[in-house]
């Protein structure tokens, strides 16, 4: 009784003082929050002692489980010797180190630090713009993105976000900006292959760039697949070409690895599965491996050089106030060493395989449509999906032991890499046990 009590006070205390996320407020009148007290490996625990298979990784961050020794040991050293210090005119060990390691995974350098996805794109539009400028084109300096793209909230962001639920009402402090077809092959029209529609895509986009090179800085990309519209996944060779028509047109290319990078899509990061390099690429989510806020962009040598100069309006004047904290670099640095420790990239291929057998018979459901996967990402549309399914969807999977949050009629897996295949038989029979009473009338 005492638990229960507890629980809710902290329910009431946490709708009268917080505001949640992405999030009705009023629907947690009748959809209580849930609080939840511990997690360890790919479980989480509420307060009243009930675990719940952590199949999103927590907003996709959380990439080797909760309470993972090496990250929590890296961290605690770290704050032995330093917290933070700001990194305009100081440097520390942390920092350094980290960018050398990026560096040398993705051929790009100078790391600009930020703290999350949303300003990791804000530096990265900024940047763009601003190497346009400091090498005498001012004009060019707006930006192509995808139909149903999604690359974070502030304004920015949202200029080059095409999700109308979180746009809309922003409309008039977002500039408008040029939108293209999205490559995703579920959008071909009958008549058409994937092959044939990924084409038209890239003519849909070679237009844009052709007609307005002049006034646009850069694309911005979610390479292979795109999150928020239900993981849209698309062939790399869109990627290849777009890398190609941006060179052709004189545009800057921003791969936005931010959910997709640090193995998700079964590459380190997903631009590799195109064998291309962007101008700009955006990291956060998985970089500390869940444990800490962190955003980081790379640029080429070239953006750079712009830069650098004597005069002090061409320096990038954005900053920060946790910008390349040490504690986070630290647990990214345990990240990066996980990696190459476990060999991460090799053995999630041979789990991935392992898994999409014990997903069979969900992919066999009579109202599941395009099943897919990439890496370690599964999403599968259900079919005639009744209204509020998403949010149906969620509490049904709740109570059947798995933390799971559809977009719109799109359920995905996105789990922590650790999860092993018992564990991802409970996981299936949750997602059936959901989806059927999901589709109760």
């Amino acid at each position: 009784m005492k638990t229960t009590n507890t629980n809710q006070s902290l329910l009431a205390r946490s709708m009268a003082a917080v505001w949640h996320p992405c999030t009705q407020m009023k629907r947690h009148e009748t959809l209580p929050l849930v609080p939840i007290a511990r997690a360890d490996g790919i479980w989480l625990t509420d307060c009243n002692g009930r675990r719940f298979i952590d199949g999103v990784s927590s907003w996709w961050v959380n990439l080797f489980g909760h309470n993972e020794p090496r990250i929590k040991a890296a961290i605690s050293t770290q704050m032995n010797s330093l917290e933070h210090v700001m990194l305009a005119g100081f440097t520390h060990e942390p920092v350094v180190h980290l960018s050398e390691q990026l560096g040398e995974l993705t051929g790009l350098g100078h790391a600009f630090y930020g703290s999350d996805g949303a300003s990791a794109t804000e530096i990265a539009l900024k940047m763009a713009a601003h190497f346009w400028l400091n090498i005498g084109l001012p004009e060019k300096n707006r930006f192509v993105y995808l139909a149903d793209s999604y690359h974070g909230e502030t304004a920015g962001a949202l200029s080059v976000t095409d999700v109308p639920i979180f746009r809309t009402a922003y409309a008039p402090l977002v500039r408008e900006n040029f939108s293209v077809l999205s490559p995703d092959p579920r959008l071909a029209a009958e008549e058409e292959t994937a092959e044939q529609y990924t084409a038209r895509a890239l003519a849909d986009l070679e237009r844009v760039l052709q007609n307005h090179a002049d006034e646009i800085a850069a694309l911005i990309i979610e390479p292979l697949v795109q999150g928020a519209v239900g993981m849209a996944m698309y062939d790399p060779v869109y990627l290849t070409q777009a890398r190609i028509l941006c060179d052709k047109y004189q545009v800057l290319l921003i791969a936005d690895e931010i959910a997709v990078g640090f193995g998700r899509t079964g590459s380190m990061f997903a631009c590799e599965q195109a064998a291309i390099k962007p101008d700009l690429i955006c990291l956060s989510k998985g970089i500390t491996g869940g444990y800490l806020p962190l955003a980081v962009v790379l640029c080429t040598d070239v953006i750079y050089q712009a830069f650098y100069a004597d005069d002090t309006a061409k320096a990038f004047l954005h900053s920060h106030s946790y910008t390349g904290n040490a504690l986070a670099c630290a647990a990214a640095l345990a990240t990066l060493q996980i990696f190459r420790d476990d060999d991460v990239i090799v053995q999630n291929r041979i789990k991935a395989a392992a898994m999409n057998q014990v997903f069979a018979p969900l992919k066999a459901h009579p109202r599941v449509q395009h099943w897919r996967q990439r890496g370690m990402i599964w999403a599968f549309d259900v079919v005639d999906a009744p209204p509020g399914f998403a949010q149906k969807y969620f509490q049904n999977a709740l109570n059947a032991g798995v933390l799971l949050r559809p977009v719109g009629n799109t359920v995905y897996f996105m789990p922590p890499y650790i999860i092993d295949l018992a564990q991802t038989e409970q996981l299936t029979s949750a997602a059936l046990l959901a989806l059927e009473a999901s589709l109760q009338a």
